[in-house]
């Protein structure tokens, strides 16, 4: 089988259960948003890993998530009226409270945030910023779709919980690294 279709040339795709839709449909830039932050956790992994001291930790629950945004873009690029909805594993509370639970844990080892601080650090941490930020654009794209037609409403909770995971996945990088997080410095009124 040939990588390449042709059948998206006309700027067209399919939707799972074949509905065809622009490449430019909310739902399409929903689950490509998705697509794109699992990429930068790909990324986050592979700095993670050739780092001087990788995090198996770290390793292990950046892959469960990216298996978990799988499920999301499909979630996302099913109808949930489409007959093939029953194929696929929509995002539930369950998924939601996964996530807290990680993000309580990260949370356990890390200093207590007392003002905004500025992404960066070990490049693990600051591909973890970076896929935060897209997290958050995810949300919006998803929110945007909402307004156009029925979706899973776990679906937007969920990236709004892997914002919040990503943020404090990126402080325990650096924090487990012995990195000192800038703060932001409020600039002084004239």
């Amino acid at each position: 089988m040939k990588l390449y279709t042709k059948t998206g040339d006309g700027g067209q795709t399919g939707l799972y259960g074949a509905d065809r839709v622009s490449k430019g449909h909310p739902r399409v830039e929903a689950y490509g948003t998705v697509d794109e932050l699992n990429s930068l956790l790909g990324l986050a992994r592979a700095h993670n890993t050739r780092s001087h001291k990788p995090d198996a930790d770290l390793d292990a629950d950046l892959e469960h998530l990216q298996n978990a945004l799988f499920d999301l873009g499909a979630d996302l690029a099913t109808r949930n009226d489409s007959p093939y909805s029953k194929n696929i594993a929509r995002m539930d509370e369950q998924d939601v409270t996964h996530l807290e639970t990680l993000i309580d844990r990260y949370q356990d080892g890390v200093p207590p945030l007392t003002q905004f601080i500025h992404p960066g650090g070990t490049p693990a941490a600051a591909t973890l910023q970076v896929a935060r930020s897209v997290a958050r654009r995810a949300e919006r794209d998803v929110i945007r779709l909402m307004e156009h037609e029925a979706v899973n409403l776990q679906a937007q909770v969920y990236l709004n919980r892997v914002s919040d995971l990503l943020f404090i996945m990126a402080r325990a990088a650096n924090a487990r690294a012995g990195i000192h997080e800038a703060e932001w410095h409020v600039k002084k009124r004239r």
